[in-house]
């Protein structure tokens, strides 16, 4: 039976991943006067901030020291929590409340699997905090596709990977609900994350009926 749901947060809950890209596009023209392209975008999903940096790095052959990393992971971050600043509970996808209340209808566990460290702010500001049980904080651990952040929610909880679900929007994500052995439910494009067990186009789209056959029923 499953017990915890563990979420992302990034283009599941909200839209932030629009912002952190937008930051990331904003950080790069200005330091190397270049234009990331947009399919560089799935790249930075789901991982660390130095990560994404690297793999926008990578993408353009770009090769910088360590402490100009950091430089230029902490100009973004700046970037990003102004891109934010207003956030509210209108942020919210639509959907997010209705499964939040679900959720705790059916007495399942939820917990904040997000590689973002604004997570506990961003949760605060959009009035979800109530519904979280644990947040993982990812500052410790290694970034997904890794399955730390979601054994960290999981092991808090003294629970089994079967009586997990982890939700995702990113293929960084998704192999790191998989790496965990837990049950992987998509949120987005089903082309992209074909690894997911399930995918939904929207938090909305998700089928109550089915989800709560899943919960009840064993995973093998």
């Amino acid at each position: 039976m499953i017990k915890l749901f563990i979420f992302d947060l990034d283009g599941v809950l909200a839209s932030t991943s629009e912002e952190h890209f937008t930051a990331w596009k904003e950080v790069i023209k200005d330091k190397f006067n270049l234009d990331v392209e947009d399919f560089v975008e799935e790249k930075t999903k789901g991982v660390s901030r130095i990560e994404s940096l690297n793999r926008i790095l990578e993408t353009y052959d770009l090769e910088v020291s360590k402490s100009v990393k950091e430089d230029l992971a902490n100009i973004k971050n700046e970037k990003y929590k102004e891109l934010i600043s207003a956030f509210n509970e209108n942020n919210l996808f639509e959907g997010v409340k209705e499964l939040f209340e679900f959720l705790k209808k059916e007495n399942i566990l939820i917990a904040l699997g997000s590689a973002s460290k604004n997570g506990p702010s961003l949760i605060d500001r959009m009035k979800i905090k109530k519904y979280f049980d644990f947040v993982v904080d990812p500052g410790p651990l290694k970034s997904k596709p890794h399955p730390d952040i979601f054994n960290e929610a999981m092991n808090h909880f003294n629970l089994k990977p079967n009586e997990c679900i982890g939700i995702e929007d990113a293929i960084s994500g998704v192999k790191a609900i998989k790496k965990a052995k837990m049950i992987a439910i998509g949120i987005g494009n089903k082309d992209v994350l074909k690894q997911a067990d399930y995918i939904y186009e929207s938090i909305s789209k998700i089928d109550y009926s089915f989800l709560e056959t899943l919960i009840k029923d064993n995973y093998e």
